[in-house]
Order: structure tokens, then C-alpha cells, then sequence
């Protein structure tokens, strides 16, 4: 039996919550039998972000094709490429405010327009609270379009042990959205 591999795209914003694209990072690596390729892509204030919450640079040692958030390039600017899964994580809210509008200014936007147009599978882990009618208006939007709003809202059923292992209940909900198979914490399992 011919297993597909899939193709990602994981965008990195300036929201809070870098150790989420951390740890989803991490484990995708971990699952690299199930992926052909990760395109990352992260912004000039996710970088920033990241250096200052976890205190380090690591996203340049990750074994993925790092693009520059202009390089319209990419093979995921184009539906013809084929990802198959666009995963924002963080998602800030001016983020999604231009995905929802269609607003294609940057490669973060222009690859999750694309996912979108192709009926593919787009995943915002949206991060900022409180919402305001407009974030709530815009996730409407994007869900209207066929994108999955994950919020960013860890749980505490599996009694996680520490910060990594608590952001990692959100990017399993992320990596079982995303069509992966993986082992986690599962509600009423042995």
C-alpha cells in the first residue's frame, strides 16, 4: 500500500506563543515518514518573538526550507505545487485579518490564499485573547472558506508536567487536524 506523504507549509508569526511552533516543529520532525517536505516561512516580528520568549535563535538550525516571507518563489505560492496542508502557528490576529480579506501582501498570505483556493487544508492557531467582534467576524470568514480555527487554548486533562509538554496538548489537536498520525494523550484511552 502507497502511503501519501504530505506536503506542508508551516507560517510563524509575531504572536505570542512561540513555543507552539516550537514543539509543532519538533514533532514534525518526528513524523517525517508521513512528509515529503515543510516549507517554513516565519515573519520578521516571529523571529523576534522567538528569540525573546525561548530564549534562542533554534529555528535556524531546523532541517526544514526556510523561505523569506517575500519570496513569492516558493513552490507553495502556487497551487501547482500541491501542499497540502498550511498550518499558521501562532496566528496573529493582522494575520488572519488579511487572510480573511484576501489580502496577499506578504508569502505567509499568499501561500494560505492559495491553500484556500485549491480546497486545501488551511489551519490557523490563533493565539491573542481577548477576541474582539472583528477577530470573531474574520475566523466566521476564514471558516466560511473552508479554514480550521484552532485557538490556542491548551488543556490540562493529561496533567502536563511542564511549559513544552502543555503547549504540546494544542499542537497535538494542530497534528490531528492536519491528517497526521501520531501518539498522544487521548481523552478516556488506556
Amino acid at each position: 500500500m502507497t502511503i501519501h506523504r504530505k506536503k506542508i507549509v508551516v507560517a510563524v508569526t509575531g504572536a505570542s506563543g512561540a513555543v507552539y511552533a516550537s514543539v509543532l516543529l519538533e514533532k514534525l520532525q518526528q513524523l517525517s515518514d508521513q512528509i515529503e517536505t515543510v516549507g517554513l516561512v516565519l515573519s520578521d516580528n516571529a523571529k523576534d518573538v522567538w528569540e525573546y520568549e525561548l530564549g534562542d535563535r533554534s529555528f535556524e538550525q531546523l532541517p526544514y526550507t526556510v523561505y523569506d516571507k517575500n519570496d513569492f518563489f516558493a513552490p507553495f505560492a502556487s497551487g501547482s505545487a500541491r501542499f497540502d496542508t498550511m498550518i499558521v502557528c501562532p496566528c496573529s490576529m493582522g494575520t488572519m485579518a488579511r487572510i480573511a480579506s484576501g489580502v496577499s501582501d506578504d508569502l505567509i498570505t499568499r501561500a494560505a490564499d492559495v491553500v484556500l483556493k485549491e480546497r486545501r487544508r488551511l489551519i490557523l492557531v490563533v493565539r491573542d485573547t481577548p477576541y474582539s467582534l472583528i477577530h470573531l467576524n474574520n475566523m466566521k470568514t476564514v471558516t466560511e472558506a473552508g479554514g480550521i480555527i484552532c485557538p490556542a487554548s491548551p488543556s490540562f486533562y493529561s496533567r502536563p508536567k511542564d511549559f513544552r509538554a502543555l503547549a504540546a496538548t494544542v499542537v497535538d489537536r494542530v497534528i490531528d487536524l492536519a491528517g497526521l498520525q501520531h501518539k498522544s494523550y487521548r481523552w478516556s484511552e488506556k
